[in-house]
């Protein structure tokens, strides 16, 4: 399947493109983005042409990869949603529901097969721990997420998005899929705020399950740290770490798994209709923190 990348930042050029081409089933044949200075290294760096536009890409593609921020991604997906274009999204997609539906419906009103690049969703050490899950029925998870994005040394340092959106929208997505996937469908969120972007996240699942989660973009250094975990009958359980260079494996297998879907026409459990349901949530989560 021939697939367009759109996008030029450092999560592009380092996972978004390289999980692309080492995708089976999967032909990188372009880029673009909004600067065609940047659209051209990229391009460079991937070994694909830069597209003059973004219509002249989609025109070239069967799928188009998106690596933008979410208020970009959602207009440019809908054009290559209507243009019958699968979609492989970064979540969250978009910053309000009512968009993120606009999606979903012009996605299926078109025959589009989508899949949202969810990291957890698709890491190989994650998805055994998922399968063994099932068996174990856990009654309670929790995700810490602190990280430390202003560091001068980090290759893909805070966009100004997530500046301004914070853990919330950046991270919050990955903690409610992966929760999702852990303890099932979210019924209810509760959101209390901390310093800066804190957030703690009480989250009530359709099974009767409950899980917290604590996240931040913006932690001290030395606060720094990444957990998921489940606890139930069976003990509790602690979801593995990724390998180094994880993401572009993951990014691999959300691009293959597209490719299915769109190929046997069976919806993908990380779609636009999962996506939707945690952009719900977190819009919901965003209107506690206003009050």
């Amino acid at each position: 399947m021939r697939f367009g990348l759109v996008g030029t930042g450092p999560w592009a050029t380092s996972a978004h493109g390289p999980g692309l081409l080492a995708a089976d089933g999967v032909d990188l044949v372009g880029v673009w983005g909004r600067d065609p200075a940047k659209a051209a290294d990229a391009g460079e760096r991937l070994g694909v042409p830069a597209a003059p536009t973004f219509e002249a890409l989609v025109d070239d593609v069967d799928a188009v990869a998106f690596a933008v921020p979410p208020d970009a991604q959602v207009t440019l997906a809908i054009q290559a949603a209507v243009a019958g274009r699968h979609l492989l999204l970064d979540k969250p997609v978009a910053t309000s529901a009512s968009s993120a539906r606009q999606l979903a419906d012009t996605a299926d009103e078109h025959g589009v097969a989508s899949v949202v690049f969810f990291t957890d969703r698709f890491s190989a050490e994650a998805a055994g721990w998922f399968d063994g899950l099932t068996a174990a029925a856990p009654l309670g998870g929790s995700v810490r997420w602190l990280a430390f994005l202003d560091d001068v040394d980090n290759p893909a340092p805070a966009s100004p998005w997530r500046h301004e959106k914070g853990a919330l929208w950046d991270i919050g997505p990955h903690a409610v899929s992966t929760l999702t996937a852990a303890l099932g469908p979210v019924e209810e969120i509760t959101c209390v705020g901390g310093r800066h972007d804190l957030v703690h996240l009480v989250l009530r699942h359709r099974s009767g399950a409950t899980s917290t989660a604590t996240l931040s973009l913006f932690a001290p250094h030395a606060a720094e740290d990444h957990e998921v975990l489940v606890w139930g009958e069976a003990g509790t359980s602690r979801m593995p770490d990724r390998e180094p260079g994880g993401s572009v494996t993951a990014l691999a297998r959300a691009a293959q798994a597209l490719v299915s879907s769109a190929t046997t026409g069976e919806p993908h459990p990380a779609d636009l209709r999962l996506v939707v349901r945690v952009v719900e949530l977190l819009e919901d989560a965003a209107r506690q923190l206003s009050r």
